[in-house]
């Protein structure tokens, strides 16, 4: 059975499971499609990027709801539509992959994320983004500075569409640690969803040696 120690809680705390404080969990992000960059192979006829492509690219970070309804966040000459709401840069990198920028559901990209705030705090995450519209799909938060030092272990993206062809238009959420789940049991021996962050943490099997543990002195080992 898996019980806390010491050891236990000072990894988790080191892990950053706890929630940032002072810094928005919850965002939109507009790409500026004039700083969309793909490599010259692999692509299809018509020139768009192929499975394979590596590609490179830039955008906005708004305030939370700001580009709700459809609302475009980037001006054709790639200026934001709403400037007193960018709280931020946001930079993308990564490969196209499935039917590449033809594809119609499921991962069409897998990429790296840098969204660097206004306030100076960074955050970065990888993963698989989901060419389906309306449709939130997990990202690992891969390391931060400042208020999200210590921000939880994931984070969700939905495509909002693009409009116009300006760009992608995205909702970032980091769940809070109202979404923290303990199994029954743990929380029966005194854990604490906070110990984890929204990260459900299941009972290890552990395989027994048979071997005593303790010092050598204390200890008969057994004998063939």
């Amino acid at each position: 059975m898996f019980k806390p120690t010491l050891s236990t809680l000072a990894f988790v705390a080191s892990t950053g499971f706890a929630m940032a404080e002072g810094a928005p969990m919850s965002f939109d992000v507009a790409e500026d499609l004039t700083r969309f960059v793909f490599a010259a192979e692999p692509v299809f006829d018509d020139g768009m990027p192929a499975y394979g492509n590596a590609f490179v690219t830039q955008g906005y970070i708004y305030e939370d709801g700001t580009l709700d309804g459809g609302a475009e966040g980037t001006l054709a000459d790639g200026s934001p539509a709403f400037p007193d709401k960018v709280i931020g840069r946001w930079t993308c990198d990564g490969f196209f992959v499935g039917d590449g920028a033809r594809t119609l559901t499921g991962a069409w990209v897998i990429s790296r994320q840098v969204f660097e705030f206004d306030s100076g705090e960074i955050l970065i995450n990888q993963g698989a983004e989901l060419a389906d519209v309306d449709v939130a799909g997990p990202r690992a938060i891969t390391g931060g500075t400042g208020a999200y030092a210590h921000v939880g272990a994931e984070m969700t993206q939905t495509l909002l569409g693009m409009t116009d062809g300006f760009g992608v238009r995205l909702s970032i959420e980091i769940p809070g640690e109202e979404h923290a789940s303990i199994s029954p049991e743990h929380e029966a021996q005194g854990w604490h969803s906070s110990y984890f962050g929204h990260i459900d943490e299941a009972d290890h099997t552990e395989w027994d040696s048979g071997v005593p543990v303790g010092p050598m002195d204390q200890v008969t080992l057994p004998t063939s």
